[in-house]
């Protein structure tokens, strides 16, 4: 049974629905599981030279006061701790992920995709590292077990380009307006970060098909 995931690099639900659908998968039997992720983009307008605050950005962006977005990642903090995330959302800043999904296409090919989606996150929203510069984006594609020249040359090239962009084009045909968004056996759908108990059922149903 295979599992398509679509999700993007800077969603802090999205490391939450991975962490929580992981759950559901070891009280499954994951070795009949073939994850696939793939790539969205919450802000693909973002420019691709230079990153933003990310606290000004959703100020802007959903009409929040400084308190309110920090409630909200308070919040955030709080339900990723529960599933043993350490979120350090102050002071963090946003951009195009573009690149960083790019490289999760090269992983995919290694047979890394998931150690190099784990990387990204951890970078991004437990170590405040970035996730957005090339020569940032190298180093993480190392740490995950790829080759840094191989990396440095993908991006370089673009040569995951049209796959991104694939994934994104395959994401608005089947309406995917947010992410997390799951995608289990072709059959059932999974909008969000959903309680492991409900990931598992929905493993369960579409096993019983």
């Amino acid at each position: 049974m295979r599992v398509d995931i679509w999700s993007d690099i800077v969603c802090p639900w999205c490391y939450v629905g991975k962490r929580r659908f992981e759950t559901a998968l070891a009280a499954f039997d994951a070795a009949t599981i073939e994850v696939v992720h793939h790539s969205f983009q919450l802000n693909p307008a973002a420019p691709r030279d230079r990153t933003t605050d990310r606290r000004q950005m959703l100020m802007q962006k959903y009409r929040l006061t400084e308190a309110r977005v920090d409630e909200l990642d308070a919040q955030m903090t709080h339900l990723a701790a529960a599933e043993g995330l350490q979120y350090r959302l102050e002071g963090t800043v946003t951009g195009n992920t573009f690149d960083a999904h790019q490289l999760v296409h090269l992983a995919h090919e290694h047979g890394r995709q998931d150690a190099m989606l784990e990387r990204l996150y951890h970078a991004y929203f437990s170590e405040g590292r970035s996730v957005f510069d090339q020569e940032s984006l190298v180093e993480l594609a190392q740490e995950a077990g790829l080759d840094r020249d191989t990396a440095r040359a993908a991006l370089a090239g673009a040569r995951y380009a049209s796959a991104v962009r694939d994934d994104m084009e395959l994401a608005r045909r089947i309406g995917i307006t947010g992410v997390p968004f799951f995608v289990i056996d072709s059959h059932y759908g999974v909008s969000g970060a959903q309680s492991s108990a409900r990931f598992l059922e929905a493993l369960t149903s579409a096993a019983a098909r």
